[in-house]
């Protein structure tokens, strides 16, 4: 391949301190590593022979119209957010389909259907695909409703990364119930997702390609491990609490101890949801694995976290790609759609 000039788009927000726009308690938000993952990339894309430049977006007016300005061969979108709004990437990737920009990685309705986790629920359910069953709320309106039992878990419909969803998400009564729509409500925007709690294994399931896409091995993050008690959820606790005990203990790995068909059913079941929700180039399905072995997806993640030490990354290796190699794939299969 001949060198290419690459920018790599990422986010970065300061939020303004607003004591008085604090709620009794804050919802715990995603942090970041000393070595970001656009530097990693960025690298990488050096390494196999290309040009890598990076430009933020950094929630100014100004730093959305530089990209209209930036020539280049392809942007490595990595882009989560918009001026603090966690569920801006779609319109991140919608501005780049209007300046018909060439970019990684999923498209904006690939990405709408990410966040948006009720929509993305009544596709799979037409695909044939099982997700815990669930309702909608907003505002103390019901738009869609399966019937619930106890317990259930609550959380935000359009976030992602675990925000939203901490160890009190899952209730058991419905005082707990309101109590917890209310702290929803009062610290985010969005519709309120009230979903079967699933007992279980945590299943995360990589996928790469576009026409013929690949499911990668099987990675399970284990919650067991998480004091008697807890709630074996991956909340905003295990994801972004450091230096807790949440943190400490719960760990990703390659998932040990699958049977040949299991391993099998969670990889169909991830590319049959890739392929639902149009997403492209690369993405991670979540999924419970129940005890008596059937599979609940509970959201896929569009350009998921790429990270050398991530979940996506992990998986990757164990199927023979390094990062390096990764990278390349991912960059490989953007290109391929542009042909």
């Amino acid at each position: 391949m001949s060198k290419l000039n690459v920018v790599v788009l990422y986010d970065r927000w300061d939020e303004p301190a607003d004591e008085s726009a604090a709620t009794d308690k804050a919802p715990i938000t995603r942090t970041l590593d000393k070595k970001e993952v656009e530097d990693e990339v960025a690298e990488t894309l050096g390494k196999l022979g290309h040009e890598a430049t990076l430009h933020v977006l950094d929630g100014s007016v100004k730093s959305l119209h530089a990209i209209a300005r930036l020539e280049c061969d392809l942007m490595f979108n990595l882009a989560e957010s918009f001026g603090g709004n966690d569920t801006a990437d779609y319109c991140i990737a919608g501005y780049l389909e209007l300046l018909d920009k060439r970019f990684t990685g999923s498209g904006s309705h690939g990405l709408l259907f990410g966040q948006d986790k009720a929509a993305a629920k009544k596709i799979l359910e037409f695909h044939g695909v099982h997700t815990p069953v669930f309702a909608r709320s907003f505002r103390g309106r019901l738009d869609f409703s399966h019937d619930l039992e106890f317990p259930v878990i609550v959380k935000p419909a359009r976030e992602d990364g675990s925000i939203g969803i901490e160890f009190s998400s899952v209730v058991t009564s419905i005082r707990e119930l309101m109590e917890r729509i209310d702290w929803l409500h009062a610290n985010f925007d969005s519709p309120v997702l009230i979903e079967e709690f699933v007992e279980g294994r945590e299943m995360y399931v990589g996928v790469l390609g576009n026409e013929h896409p690949e499911a990668l091995p099987v990675i399970e993050l284990d919650l067991s491990k998480l004091p008697e008690g807890t709630p074996r959820i991956a909340g905003a606790e295990v994801k972004w609490g450091k230096g807790t005990r949440a943190y400490r203990d719960t760990k990703s790995a390659i998932a040990e101890g699958l049977p040949d068909e299991t391993a099998a059913l969670l990889q169909q079941t991830a590319i049959a949801v890739y392929q639902a929700l149009e997403l492209r180039d690369y993405a991670r399905i979540d999924m419970r694995l129940r005890p008596d072995g059937r599979v609940a997806v509970i959201e896929a993640n569009p350009n998921p976290w790429l990270a050398s030490k991530a979940e996506f990354a992990m998986a990757a290796r164990k199927a023979g790609r390094n990062y390096t190699q990764l990278i390349e794939a991912i960059l490989d299969l953007a290109l391929a759609r542009y042909a």
